[in-house]
């Protein structure tokens, strides 16, 4: 296999670009397709939300040093981005060099990835063979030789379902909910004096929450419940003050606060099986027998899964639980543990079966949560590595996150103690 062919990157958002900047350090050639029209096309979906994490832990080391060397200055690393600025101060700028210009190929939405001339059940000389990856680019089909993958597509098209079961048991219902974080500032007509209701207990239910809740001040008429499948909200408040990283723990001491003090009505357990909408209002039902009426709006905050469609004929093996590879599932499986911080990891965590194929970011992590993207930097820096053949290099996984201030093993909370290894 050529040594000039390209490594292909999917996926333009930070963990793509970073991979890229990486590549050039080593010198290799790149291709990078990005389905939307701009770099960060799934953040800008929810550029209205400003990130927990402070700049510090938002920009890749490689990148800001391809940056350093114009006119760019690097934000405030105290600073907290909103998924706006992000984009506009620094992936946009970043995607802007002239050594990566001309490498991105916009409106390239991946189709297939395939070995040249081989199907998944032929091994004959399989490691030689290139990787050809096929893309629409519009309605033309294209495609592009390559001598490694980095998928970095994300997870952001592929919301969870709010069903207890895991499936969208209704496409009309898909189609009528909010899967995303909805900028209640700037469209209040469509939540105020209504009553919404949002299901999930990550990050993303905890800011729709607080933002619901700005609009309640205003608008006293408006109701807001909250579901949860676990058995109470405390686990999803986490460490609060005592987390290290500031915004996260004052996002979770506000949501508790508003439990407190009644703003949020919540319902826990509630594993939500139907959701019936009468044409004008929704009613949830739960396994439990309890429901939920008159309801205007649902916001759907259960999390994202990764979209393995287009990797059929390539050999990629995944954990049966978390659907990451078998390495790195024991590091994040929820069901173990759920902590702020996870065991560092590169490379060999994140092997699969074909030879230098890899899935790196927030994908990486299956239908885990709990990703930053300081770790995805640190992952395409040693999946590069390992590609330009500097396996020292590769090896040295250093990473170092700010923790929660909470861990959670076999259902025992345990307060200043990692267990992943941290």
């Amino acid at each position: 296999m050529s040594n000039q062919l390209p490594v292909v990157i999917i996926g333009g958002g930070p963990v793509g670009l970073a991979a890229a900047a990486h590549l050039v350090e080593y010198g290799l050639p790149f291709v990078i397709l990005e389905k939307g029209e701009s770099v960060g096309s799934n953040i800008l979906e929810w550029g209205h939300v400003q990130l927990f994490s402070p700049w510090e832990y938002n920009t890749n080391q490689a990148a800001t040093k391809l940056l350093s060397e114009t006119e760019w200055q690097h934000p405030d690393k105290d600073k907290l981005p909103t998924g706006q600025e992000l984009v506009n101060d620094y992936l946009k700028p970043l995607s802007q060099l002239q050594v990566m210009q001309e490498k991105i190929r916009f409106n390239s939405k991946v189709v297939a990835l395939t070995k040249d001339g081989a199907d998944k059940l032929k091994s004959d000389n399989r490691n030689e063979r290139a990787f050809v990856v096929h893309y629409k680019n519009g309605s033309k089909l294209e495609k592009v030789r390559a001598s490694a993958i980095i998928d970095a597509s994300g997870t952001w098209q592929n919301p969870n379902p709010p069903y207890a079961d895991g499936v969208w048991l209704d496409s009309s219902i898909r189609d009528s909910v909010h899967t995303n974080i909805p900028a209640v500032k700037q469209q209040p007509e469509v939540f105020k004096d209504k009553h919404a209701v949002v299901i999930g207990s990550g990050h993303s239910a905890l800011n729709t929450l607080l933002n619901l809740a700005e609009l309640k001040a205003d608008f006293p008429s408006t109701k807001i419940s909250w579901i949860l499948r676990r058995e109470s909200p405390v686990s999803a408040f986490g460490g609060e003050e005592q987390d290290q990283l500031a915004a996260r723990g004052a996002l979770r001491s506000s949501a508790h606060k508003l439990v407190e003090q009644g703003v949020i009505d919540v319902s826990a357990p509630f594993n939500v099986e139907a959701i019936d909408y009468d044409g004008s209002k929704y009613t949830l039902s739960s396994k439990e027998g309890n429901v939920i009426s008159s309801v205007d709006e649902i916001i759907v905050n259960t999390g994202a899964r990764p979209d393995f469609s287009f990797l059929r004929e390539v050999r990629y093996v995944i954990d049966p639980i978390v659907e990451s590879t078998p390495a790195l599932a024991p590091l994040i499986d929820p069901n173990l543990h759920s902590c702020g911080t996870v065991r560092p990891h590169g490379e060999e965590e994140l092997r699969h079966p074909e030879s230098n194929f890899y899935v790196a970011g927030v994908k990486s992590y299956g239908r885990a949560p709990t990703f930053l993207l300081a770790t995805g930097y640190e992952q395409v820096r040693s999946i590069v590595a390992s590609i330009a053949g500097d396996a020292e290099s590769a090896k040295q996984v250093k990473l170092k996150l700010p923790e929660t201030g909470v861990c959670k093993t076999n259902i025992v909370t345990v307060k200043q103690q990692s267990c992943c290894g941290c």
